[in-house]
């Protein structure tokens, strides 16, 4: 690999790359069948190997290089920079985070750990907080002291949505010294060159970020009992006017650690090629190797599907429940990733050195629909190079 940060530039040669341009051409049918029909306004597909960009395309009412909120697939994003605080010894995970951050451990939260945190088994999956309060430091303590567990932390599996990341941009900002998206910038973002992934727009330069579009009808409660064998989803943060509040200018100018940053589809998959190769060691070898291989948290979701959490990753492994962690089945064991509401695919495979992105700015609220699209379009993506 070389020492340099990663091209935007898409290779002249895909096929050289191991693009398999028929598999690829049904892809990009599979996606534009989405777009005809309604369901999406656009989307954008981006594959890399060898660090290099093979594949950008974008569908639909989008420009050609336009970002997309990127909702969850944020995470992995923020748990890079963990991770080099991390390897420099300035975080141990198996610290209580009121050790850090002491107006945290307020109302029965003094012994959960960072660990748990980047595992959501902390037990605060609901706690609230409005992102436009994160300016004001007084406002951002009292959320925390105010917060209490809905269950005993360590003892189960429930996925947090926000409120675990407020806490590790925390987290970041007392050890750093910085604010949490300017070490996300000046130490992960900007040392590869990934100039459309960004963590906290300001209003004018967010021109080029495709607005949030509402689409579809739930699914009825038949619907789901016939294919889930329950008749309503589990209450969350995660509702559509929630993921449109992403609309707003001051809201994207946060950069929600949790949800909120934006990319391109290529910028997104050339990062998974840095978690794969990391050409510039922003990493320490065995932190990196730690975050995208060892399962620390398998305890089941609501569905019984085990997490397969690592410090901040999903790792696909060898059961057959992969599908319900977003990297379909024709992966390997070893592939990780992270996707995000709405329907934002992105992941690695070490097998073939692959990495893929799809993001679309469309929400589709039948929830079945569109879990479907995205099992369909990973496992597409997953036989797309050879």
């Amino acid at each position: 690999m070389s020492d340099a940060p990663f091209t935007r530039r898409v290779t002249d040669d895909p096929v050289a790359l191991g693009l398999d341009e028929r598999a690829l051409a049904g892809l990009i049918g599979r996606a534009q069948r989405e777009i005809d029909e309604g369901r999406i306004p656009s989307c954008q597909i981006a594959f890399a190997r060898d660090g290099r960009l093979a594949v950008w395309e974008t569908l639909g009412a989008a420009a050609p290089e336009s970002r997309y909120v990127i909702f969850s697939s944020t995470k992995p994003v923020v748990a890079s920079a963990m991770w080099i605080l991390i390897g420099e010894g300035a975080i141990d995970v198996s610290l209580r985070v009121g050790e850090v951050v002491p107006e945290f451990a307020a109302n029965g939260k003094e012994e959960i750990t960072i660990e748990q945190v980047m595992l959501h088994t902390s037990g605060f999956p609901r706690a609230p907080f409005s992102p436009l309060d994160w300016a004001d430091r007084t406002r951002r303590l009292d959320r925390f002291a105010a917060w209490r567990c809905n269950w005993e932390p360590g003892t189960r599996f429930e996925y947090h949505p926000t409120s675990a990341h407020w806490v590790l941009a925390e987290l970041i900002e007392r050890v750093s010294g910085s604010d949490f998206r300017d070490f996300v910038r000046s130490r992960v973002i900007e040392p590869l060159g990934l100039a459309g992934l960004e963590l906290g727009v300001p209003p004018e330069h967010q021109g080029d970020i495709n607005a949030l579009v509402r689409t579809g009808s739930p699914a009825t409660a038949d619907e789901l009992e016939a294919v889930l064998g329950i008749r309503e989803l589990p209450v969350t943060e995660v509702t559509t006017e929630a993921l449109l509040s992403f609309n707003e200018p001051a809201v994207r100018a946060v950069g929600v650690p949790g949800g909120g940053g934006v990319s391109t589809a290529a910028d997104l998959a050339l990062f998974y090629q840095a978690l794969l190769h990391d050409p510039l060691d922003l990493w320490k070898p065995d932190v990196l190797s730690d975050a995208k291989s060892r399962v620390r948290n398998s305890m089941p979701d609501y569905m019984g599907t085990p997490a397969n959490r690592s410090l901040g990753l999903v790792v696909k492994g060898d059961d057959e429940r992969s599908h319900m962690r977003g990297m379909g089945r024709t992966v390997s064991a070893g592939s990780f990733g992270h996707n995000g509401a709405a329907g934002q695919i992105a992941w690695a495979d070490p097998g073939s050195g692959v990495s893929f992105c799809f993001l679309t700015n469309g929400i589709d609220e039948h929830e079945l629909r569109q879990w479907r699209r995205g099992a369909a379009i990973a496992n597409r993506a997953g036989n797309c190079f050879v």
